[in-house]
């Protein structure tokens, strides 16, 4: 059974941890019970990150996380989940696909964070949200017909099953390659967490080479 995920900091970081053979199971990451299905192209390895934009810690995540991603290598297939576990959360999610199904997530991710823990907008009621989305050249019509199609709620109910999967009780977490999970417990920090992802996929790497 996975520890509980804490949306709080614990641990002191791990400036030490250089490399994969520096892992310690139950320590730094988790495996998870069941892998999760990815969808990579042959030699990749995927990197999801799972988050709700309601989250404080999920936000201060995006800054080390982008940080990194600016200097991964191509064989890294970096995927974002907006976690679903009802109420706002699943709100959240709809967006999320919504403006995925748009063409406009690139442009609109970090600033919904912002627009949330900045300028303390809860962005969970449909029209909110389409005012919102109608700043990045979609119309509130297009907006809305996005956020009620059958492919968002499609979406949503995937990742709800993904996260039945994963066992998931909180966020953020990094999952690698469907079965490796790092979380703001393991890592020592928000700002660790991608250094132990890093060190998963140098694992993953290795693995597949023997």
């Amino acid at each position: 059974m996975l520890k509980p995920l804490m949306i709080v900091l614990a641990g002191l970081a791990l400036p030490g941890l250089a490399n994969a053979q520096n892992l310690v199971e139950g320590e730094h990451y988790e495996v998870l019970p069941e892998a999760v299905e990815t969808h990579v192209k042959e030699g990749q390895i995927e990197v999801t990150e799972v988050f709700w934009y309601g989250c404080p810690h999920c936000y201060n995540l995006e800054e080390p996380l982008n940080a990194w991603l600016a200097e991964t290598p191509d064989d890294i297939s970096f995927q974002r989940m907006p976690a679903t576990m009802g109420g706002d959360w699943n709100k959240h999610a709809r967006a999320f696909y919504a403006a995925e199904a748009l063409g406009i997530l690139d442009a609109i991710h970090d600033d919904f964070f912002h627009a949330i823990h900045e300028e303390g907008q809860r962005l969970t009621d449909s029209d909110d949200i389409a005012d919102f989305f109608s700043d990045y050249d979609v119309s509130e019509e297009e907006a809305l017909q996005a956020l009620d199609s059958f492919a968002v709620k499609s979406r949503v109910n995937q990742a709800n099953t993904r996260m039945r999967t994963m066992r998931l009780m909180g966020v953020p977490a990094l999952m690698v390659d469907g079965r490796y999970l790092v979380t703001p417990s393991s890592a020592g920090s928000l700002a660790n967490m991608p250094h132990i992802a890093e060190a998963l996929v140098d694992k993953v790497r290795e693995e597949r080479e023997e």
